[in-house]
Order: C-alpha cells, then sequence, then structure tokens
C-alpha cells in the first residue's frame, strides 16, 4: 500500500474510522438539536447532559436489572426522552414566545443540575459498559482491522440520521409538524393537538441524544462530563450546517468527524480546534451556515 506524505495507510485509514466514529455522534447529537431548534425554536443547551444520561441509563439497566445492550438501545432513548416530556411540559412550554436567551438559560441550568447529581453519586472516574458479545472482535481488511462494534455504531448512525430526516422532510407527518411550528393556529384548527405535538417533538429530539449515548457506552466509559466535553462541538456543528438544517446537521456532523480525524494525522496540535475554526470561516463567508436558508 502507498504512503500519502510519508503517513502510512494503517494510520491514515485508523484515523479516518476514529473520524467517521467521532462524526457519527456529531452527527445524531446535532440531528437532535436541528430538530428541537428548528421546529420549536428552542437552543436546547442540555443536551449533552441528556446524551450523558442516556449512557447512564444504559448502564443502570445492566448494572441493577440485567437489561442487556439491544433492549437498553431501546428503553433508554424512551426514558430520556420521557424525561424531555416532563421538562417541556413544566418549563419550555412557557418560554416560546420569549428571547432564545430564556431557553438557553433554562436548559443550561438544567444540564448543571443534571451533571451535578450523577457526578455526586457516581464521582468522575469513569464506568465501564461491556460491548455485546454479538459485536465483539472485528473483521481484517488487510489495510486495518475495523473493530465490529464501531462499524455497528456507524451503520446505526446513520439509519437513524437519515431515517429522521426522511420522516421529517417527506412524510405527512413531517409537514404536520413543521406547520404546527409556523402557523399553530390554523392547524389547530383543523383539530390536531398542537402541544402535544411540539410536546413529542421535544421528546423526539432529547430520545436521539439518548440514543447516542447508549451507542457512546461500550466506547467511552460512562461518566457525569462526558456530555459536556462534547456539546460545544456539536453546537459548533450544528451552526456550520445551519441552525435547524436536518440535512445540514446529519451531512456537517459526519464530515467534520472526516476532517477532525484527517487533522489529527497531517497537524495534530489542530485537531482540537479545527472545528471551530472551520465554524469561523463559515460563519464570515454564510452566516446562516452552509445548509442554512436567510431569514
Amino acid at each position: 500500500m502507498f504512503e500519502l506524505l510519508g503517513v502510512p495507510p494503517q494510520v491514515l485509514m485508523g484515523q479516518l474510522l476514529l473520524g467517521l466514529i467521532n462524526g457519527s455522534f456529531y452527527a445524531v447529537l446535532s440531528l437532535g438539536l436541528a430538530v428541537i431548534f428548528g421546529l420549536l425554536n428552542i437552543i436546547n443547551f442540555s443536551h449533552g447532559a441528556q446524551y450523558m444520561l442516556g449512557a447512564f441509563v444504559a448502564w443502570m439497566l445492566l448494572e441493577y436489572l440485567g437489561i442487556s445492550y439491544w433492549w437498553a438501545l431501546l428503553l433508554a432513548p424512551v426514558i430520556v426522552g420521557a424525561t424531555g416530556l416532563v421538562l417541556e411540559k413544566l418549563a419550555l412550554r412557557r418560554l416560546y414566545h420569549l428571547d432564545h436567551l430564556y431557553g438557553l438559560l433554562l436548559t443550561f441550568g438544567v444540564a448543571l443540575i443534571i451533571q451535578g447529581l450523577f457526578r455526586n453519586y457516581y464521582g468522575i472516574s469513569g464506568l465501564p459498559y461491556q460491548i455485546p458479545d454479538q459485536l465483539s472482535g472485528g473483521q481484517n481488511l488487510g489495510f486495518m482491522f475495523l473493530p465490529n462494534y464501531r462499524g455497528w455504531v456507524v451503520v446505526a448512525s446513520v439509519v437513524v440520521c437519515f431515517g429522521t430526516w426522511f420522516v421529517i422532510e417527506k412524510t405527512k407527518l413531517g409537514a404536520y409538524l413543521r406547520a404546527a411550528t409556523e402557523n399553530p393556529t390554523l392547524v389547530g384548527a383543523f383539530g390536531i393537538n398542537v402541544p402535544l405535538m411540539i410536546m413529542l417533538t421535544y421528546g423526539f429530539g432529547v430520545a436521539l441524544a439518548g440514543f447516542a449515548g447508549v451507542l457512546a457506552a461500550p466506547i467511552y466509559s460512562v461518566n457525569p462530563n462526558m456530555g459536556a466535553d462534547l456539546i460545544i462541538v456539536v453546537f459548533a456543528v450544528v451552526v456550520i450546517g445551519g441552525m435547524g438544517s436536518i440535512m445540514g446537521a446529519i451531512v456537517t456532523g459526519f464530515g467534520l468527524g472526516i476532517i477532525e480525524g484527517l487533522t489529527k494525522v497531517f497537524y495534530p496540535a489542530g485537531s482540537a480546534v479545527v472545528i471551530f475554526v472551520i465554524m469561523a470561516i463559515v460563519l464570515m463567508i454564510k452566516p446562516e451556515g452552509l445548509f442554512g436558508r436567510n431569514a
């Protein structure tokens, strides 16, 4: 195999895979943010804490109830999404007619509370979560070794991301959701329960964060800070793709993960800031984001 600028192919492909894994989490998390902001105009700063909550729910289901990863992959997003329903019902619903800043401050406070509670009870050292037996091991591709679980994360993320895009952009349900946010009075006149639809939309966006948390649990240690470390990068991804753009969140999430991985190969010192450099450039050239629409 050839070397690219002196970099062995094994190293290059390994970092590409790592970038694709990170991009999978960026895509799913930024998709949840885009759904919530695009349809509800709420800047959900508790998204990182809800991602962490998904990982912890999966860990607790296994540790205390013996519930396996596959069931946790279904149950944890539902449980985390249910907490989102309660938050929307009790607090966020009162802020829709106010400036975005109020929603941001509220969800930021919720994130601090959730992280503080889990940090108090579980510490910050991290808790292991075992890869399911069906996905242990890996495949020797000749030029690199592909762990089965990491391949599964990429496939699951792609399916969930594009499935969500299809439902929101191409189905009657998605049309109702978009119409309910743009003209709730008119939609309500057709007998559709708009408040319930909005509450379920927020719950679904939160459930996506919980789903990403379950996927992340076997790769990263489960700890209260895992969401705080990621949320700033995910917000940058959303800004680059375009606030509220579903396709922008997906494409930009995967693309920036790969760019970040390549940067670690050719200029490791810049890998921590490359996404923010790209964000600054995009904001100067196209402030609404790559896939965003002019206001």
